[in-house]
């Protein structure tokens, strides 16, 4: 029986070795695939029977030994859409389901890789080169808020960011204590109307005394009157009767026209506001001038010339799809050529409480089990979960040195056990002879 048993044991060593062979091969086949995972290989003794007097031979059984939180090199890369996970977690993805051609159907059940190398498809869908589609928490554009009950594959849809009018204009400029007399100060600031047109709004500044200004807002574009209003703005404590330290506005006093004014208070907004129509309907703009008895926005201080420090408004024209990119907080914002950008999700990362215990449905994509512990999708770098590098991606994890060891290791332990058995063999044929 003993040389019978040698020959299972040894039989068995083939198979085990065997199954090494091909966990090296895998890893050393996919040694530059993105997000890869090595599987390494654990062997373990079957025993059969062993007491102080008898040892009977038993087996060898070779188990996967998956290396999932092992961290392959992040290298940069050109994409912007390229994400790599520096630390623990995973991008949780979906992958397509059976369905009708030219449909896009996701399987129910979610998936998780290391594999970031996303990139836009035809169908605005962000997909990695394994056929993930990444998953993330929307964002509504307008608001910013996140929606963390909702975890969907992302897709960019909105292709044209629409014109937004001009609501507010906020300048911020010192008007000279002493400019010259009879010359007046004239800026400029173009806004957009309801279809996005650019039109230019004029102020002329006039000192008429000391820390007294008028100031007229005229629209050449208006339908009606260009000429829309005048106000009086009153610098210092002196010109407007209000406890403001000098060269700060005061008040604001007089409005004429369209334009109507914000009354004193004390660390409260100072600012015109008034009315211009385009051709589409009348549009009501404020001007927003600082904050009264504060040096910020318009001020009056030293000097014979205007210094504009700057006039921006909130209106945009008519955009359209620039490009897509990600944050370090693993916001995916959709980029227009009107300079405007759209924040529509935001990637978690899931973490495991056991990830080498995930069930691997190929070398870089995985669904969680029992002994895996629940996902937990968290914000980048929060509880645990690693942080997010922007254009870059993870390399496999596999080393090419460390698998030629293990390969001629396994080849010698291969060979061994092939000489046992073919060593048994002869043993048992010269036993079979000794009856002849």
């Amino acid at each position: 029986m003993s040389l019978l048993g040698a020959m299972s044991t040894a039989i068995s060593g083939l198979t085990a070795q065997s199954n090494a062979f091909g966990n090296i091969s895998d890893n050393i086949a996919n040694s530059q695939t993105v997000g890869f995972k090595r599987i390494g290989t654990n062997f373990e003794d079957l025993l059969t029977n062993s007491t102080a007097s008898i040892n009977q031979s038993g087996a060898v059984l070779a188990t996967p030994d998956y290396q999932n939180t092992l961290q392959g090199t992040i290298t940069q890369s050109s994409n912007p859409l390229s994400m790599a996970i520096a630390g623990q977690g995973f991008f949780p993805i979906s992958l397509l389901s059976g369905g009708q051609v030219g449909t896009v159907n996701f399987s129910p059940q979610q998936f998780y890789t290391r594999a970031g190398d996303f990139t836009m498809d035809k169908s605005g869908y962000l997909v990695n080169s394994n056929g993930g589609y990444l998953n993330g928490w929307p964002i509504n554009p307008q608001t910013g808020q996140i929606n963390r009950t909702t975890l969907a594959p992302i897709q960019v849809t909105q292709s044209v960011y629409n014109p937004v009018a001009t609501s507010t204009v906020d300048m911020a400029a010192n008007l000279p204590a002493t400019p010259t007399a009879g010359v007046p100060i004239n800026a400029q600031v173009s806004v957009y109307d309801t279809l996005g047109t650019s039109h230019i709004i004029s102020l002329g500044l006039t000192q008429t005394s000391p820390g007294v200004w008028s100031v007229a807002i005229n629209s050449p574009d208006d339908i009606g009157a260009p000429a829309l209003g005048a106000a009086t703005i009153n610098f210092g404590p002196i010109a407007s009767g209000n406890a403001v330290p000098d060269g700060t506005v005061g008040s604001i006093t007089g409005p004429t026209g369209t334009l109507t004014a914000t009354s004193f208070a004390t660390n409260s907004p100072a600012s015109l506001s008034f009315t211009t129509d385009f051709g589409n309907g009348p549009q009501a703009i404020a001007l927003h001038l600082g904050t009264f008895g504060q040096a910020s926005g318009l001020t009056q201080y030293a000097g014979t010339s205007f210094q504009l420090e700057g006039i921006n408004q909130n209106g945009v024209p008519q955009g359209s799809f620039s490009s897509a990119s990600v944050t370090s907080a693993g916001d995916i914002q959709v980029n227009y050529n009107n300079g405007q950008v759209r924040t529509i999700a935001r990637v978690p990362v899931t973490t495991f409480s056991a990830p080498d215990q995930l069930q691997r449905q190929n070398g870089s994509s995985f669904t969680a089990t029992v002994n895996s512990g629940q996902p937990l999708n968290e914000d980048a770098g929060i509880n645990g979960a690693g942080t997010i590098k922007t254009s870059s991606q993870e390399a496999s994890n596999v080393d090419i040195a460390t698998e030629f060891s293990n390969l001629i290791v396994a080849q010698q332990a291969y060979s061994a056990n092939a000489k046992i058995v073919t060593t048994a063999d002869q043993l048992l044929q010269a036993t079979l002879n000794m009856k002849q």
